[in-house]
């Protein structure tokens, strides 16, 4: 997450979703007093300690909101990047697996294992999306969601809003694979889809 009072902005990282190539472009254009919390790359903490204490940097509004106060976090723009959920778990377990490289050997056999035999909920990348941006009402508290398959337009528009320069995104962090509908069968297309249902429906997207 990076909260920027100079530019008056939050930026929730939604893990799998091309964070750490929105961050670096934002880094440049951070004040003196903004926050950044950041795990992968760079070890950054926020002077909260509720919230270091956390240990990662993918953290929700809800999480910060109790600490901004209402007002700005009502005045700030908040914005984020979603993906589709049945691209983002295959980037999932070939994440979670890497080391052991067990996806790329048998990439079914790990979603199997991920959405039936042993779902990690509690693991902070497998949680769907809406977790980070919706509050306890269920109602979104984003102002504006880009989309991870059309990055650089929705980065660009960001900047725009922030009035920043833009620039062209890197790609850090990307995982080396096929198209994600290479993996599916239709057991795993509903495993997801139940997994992920919210996310389906509240950002519009379908296998």
């Amino acid at each position: 997450m990076i909260v920027s009072h100079l530019h008056r902005f939050i930026f929730v990282a939604v893990p799998k979703t091309g964070t750490h190539s929105v961050r670096q472009a934002l880094r440049d254009h951070m004040g003196p007093d903004d926050m950044e919390q950041a795990r992968l790359f760079v070890e950054k903490q926020f002077p909260i300690p509720e919230l270091a204490r956390l240990g990662h940097g993918h953290l929700s509004f809800q999480d910060v909101r109790p600490h901004l106060g209402e007002e700005a976090f009502a005045s700030y723009f908040k914005f984020a990047f979603v993906r589709n959920p049945f691209d983002r778990f295959v980037s999932y377990c070939s994440f979670a697996t890497s080391r052991e490289g067990t996806f790329e050997r048998d990439p079914q056999r790990v979603m199997r294992h991920f959405l039936f035999t042993a779902p990690p909920h509690n693991h902070i990348i497998f949680k769907p999306q809406f977790t980070f941006l919706c509050g306890p009402d269920g109602q979104l508290q984003a102002d504006y969601l880009g989309k991870v398959e059309t990055m650089q337009q929705s980065y660009d528009e960001v900047a725009q809003r922030l009035g920043i320069a833009t620039t062209a995104l890197d790609h850090a962090n990307r995982s080396r694979r096929g198209d994600y509908k290479d993996y599916y069968d239709q057991e795993l297309i509903d495993g997801v889809a139940r997994i992920y249902a919210r996310d389906l429906e509240l950002f519009g997207y379908d296998y």
